[in-house]
């Protein structure tokens, strides 16, 4: 069905191929995942096969790509259409209207299918996707897993034989990426449709693929082949593999119920061992002596007058309460984070994270209820003085990016924050080696992006951190070294607090973890606590040796030593 034939992409000014050396088939009906650290090549080489490379990117496109038999080269992504659909990493940046009905008719529409076939696709796509009864809702109004399925379905109906999606569950909780891959695995096996999709949280996407294609590095020729094999000497691997790896698995599990099975020597080897310590949050000493009971202050629900006698706090939220427009986004929400401690907000898309993050920052203010940031109001506080209280990465790392090369956009977040000039290109070399000074920040992946605005951020080394999705287009190592980071800024006594819908950073960084449903807290407690006794925000290797505590491969690593 896709036929990459020796393929490489030089982009303009580039000295090397983005990709290269690209060769192999993926045959009809299968499912491949494209894996490999950031910064390979997977969105160019997802866009090779859609026509945007090179006839939107520009640069240039060497060997050959063909799809259904049309050479990519000669058909313009418009003349591909009714071929393959694509799902970019973002579902709003492609809808172009209102309704969920609208947007599933809009492609058709450009194709200029006769009305009687538009209704019936329209009908047909709404009962494949569970969307009938969403059908005049307007997509605003939609859950981020709702919405990336109007996406997928808004690209189906012009019965396209090839799906290409990038990262489609980067920005899902755990419940709504599960509802995302059923429908593929639906479209795969039931009707025969091919799916390249590209993803860096492996742990959800890997038991599903037929087979990955592996980007090694950067230039390197990609490889095809089964999921299990790859994945033995592959750079990027999910918890479930590198479990597997340690226990010296053969050959490796890919789901949490094959390593289930296996993993009985390994319970019994930790049966008598308990995680290592250091993932209790830090203690805060107040100004004065005060009795032990007044240090409860984690407790979503403490007594008013222990409250006021609390120790002093990064940052305080009372009984807070946002509206926009109808909606309640928050209400009642009671939060103290203090210093040294990183807090994880979690919950399903739409429960309210960001908007409590953009309460913090100032972006929003309170309908009711008090908001404290270092002791100021943060919607009162003027813009160069919050920043040296508070510093948000937002989910879009292009809203804090406005200079034309790395080199500038780093000198710039230097001098706003009164760093020694490089303190922010030793952070983006740090999280992310190989980013060069000259590149402008839109020729970055996403990834690259985000690290980009995260060392923006940093260089004001603000007391209280707040990050939305902070993992969204990292890989693994990457992820590493943001952990690493993390850890360092809340040792030296930063306050954290990231929204995340990844289980895995939440188990690996988190001193406490906050559930949202419906913009209220409905639990607030020490991460084993809250994530082990959850079935949706439990990571893999809790699944795994469950009853058991773990919740990191760290912690068995160590704890086999």
């Amino acid at each position: 069905m896709i036929r990459f034939e020796n393929v490489s992409v030089t982009y303009d000014g580039a000295a090397e191929p983005t990709v290269r050396g690209v060769d192999f088939t993926i045959p009809e009906g299968e499912l491949v995942l494209l894996a490999g650290p950031s910064g390979v090549g997977k969105s160019t080489l997802l866009g090779t096969v859609s026509g945007l490379v090179p006839h939107f990117t520009g640069g240039t496109l060497r060997g050959r790509v063909t799809v259904d038999g049309r050479d990519t080269r000669t058909h313009r992504p418009r003349e591909l259409a009714d071929v393959v659909g694509t799902v970019g990493q973002d579902p709003l940046s492609h809808f172009v209207t209102d309704t969920v009905e609208e947007e599933l008719a809009y492609g058709m529409e450009s194709l200029g299918l006769a009305p009687a076939v538009m209704r019936r696709r329209v009908e047909e796509t709404l009962d494949l996707l569970g969307l009938a009864d969403l059908r005049d809702r307007p997509i605003a109004t939609l859950s981020g897993g709702q919405q990336q399925r109007v996406a997928i379905g808004s690209v189906l109906t012009p019965h396209p034989r090839v799906l290409v999606l990038d990262e489609p569950t980067s920005a899902l909780d755990p419940a709504a990426a599960e509802e995302v891959l059923a429908v593929l695995l639906r479209l795969v096996h039931d009707l025969g449709t091919t799916v390249l999709l590209a993803e860096h949280r492996l742990e959800r996407v890997l038991q599903y693929a037929d087979q990955v294609a592996l980007l090694p590095a950067p230039g390197a020729a990609p490889v095809l082949g089964a999921p299990a094999d790859l994945m033995a000497g592959s750079p990027v691997y999910p918890p479930v593999v590198d479990l597997g790896r340690l226990a010296g698995w053969s050959p490796l599990p890919l789901t949490v119920r094959d390593a289930r099975r296996r993993a009985g020597a390994l319970r019994e080897r930790l049966e008598d061992r308990t995680p290592p310590a250091g993932r209790e949050a830090p203690v805060v000493q107040a100004p004065l002596p005060r009795p032990p009971a007044v240090h409860r202050w984690r407790r979503r629900r403490a007594d008013p007058a222990t409250a006021a006698q609390a120790p002093a706090a990064v940052a305080e939220v009372r009984s807070l309460a946002v509206r926009r427009g109808r909606v309640e986004a928050l209400r009642r929400v009671d939060l103290t984070v203090a210093p040294g401690e990183t807090v994880a907000l979690m919950g399903r898309n739409g429960a309210g994270k960001s908007t409590l993050l953009s309460t913090l920052v100032g972006l929003v203010e309170p309908s009711a209820g008090t908001v404290r940031v270092g002791g100021a109001v943060p919607h009162r506080t003027p813009p160069r003085e919050l920043v040296r209280r508070v510093g948000l990465v937002p989910q879009e790392p292009r809203d804090l990016l406005y200079a034309d090369t790395v080199a500038a956009e780093c000198a710039a977040a230097d001098r706003d924050a009164g760093a020694e000039p490089g303190t922010c290109r030793a952070l983006v070399s740090g999280l992310l080696p190989g980013i060069a000074d000259d590149v402008h920040p839109r020729d970055l992946s996403e990834g690259q992006r985000l690290t980009l605005a995260l060392a923006v951020v940093l260089a004001a080394r603000p007391p209280l951190l707040l990050l939305d999705e902070p993992t969204r287009g990292l890989d693994y190592a990457a992820k590493a070294r943001l952990v690493a980071v993390l850890r360092e800024l809340a040792s030296a006594g930063h306050a954290i607090v990231l929204a995340t819908h990844d289980v895995e950073l939440a188990a690996e960084l988190a001193h406490r973890v906050v559930l949202l449903a419906e913009g209220e807290v409905i639990a607030d407690g020490p991460t084993p606590e809250v994530v082990v006794s959850s079935p949706s925000y439990a990571p893999q290797v809790t699944k795994i040796l469950a009853p058991q505590p773990w919740l990191t491969v760290a912690q068995v690593r160590e704890a086999l030593r």
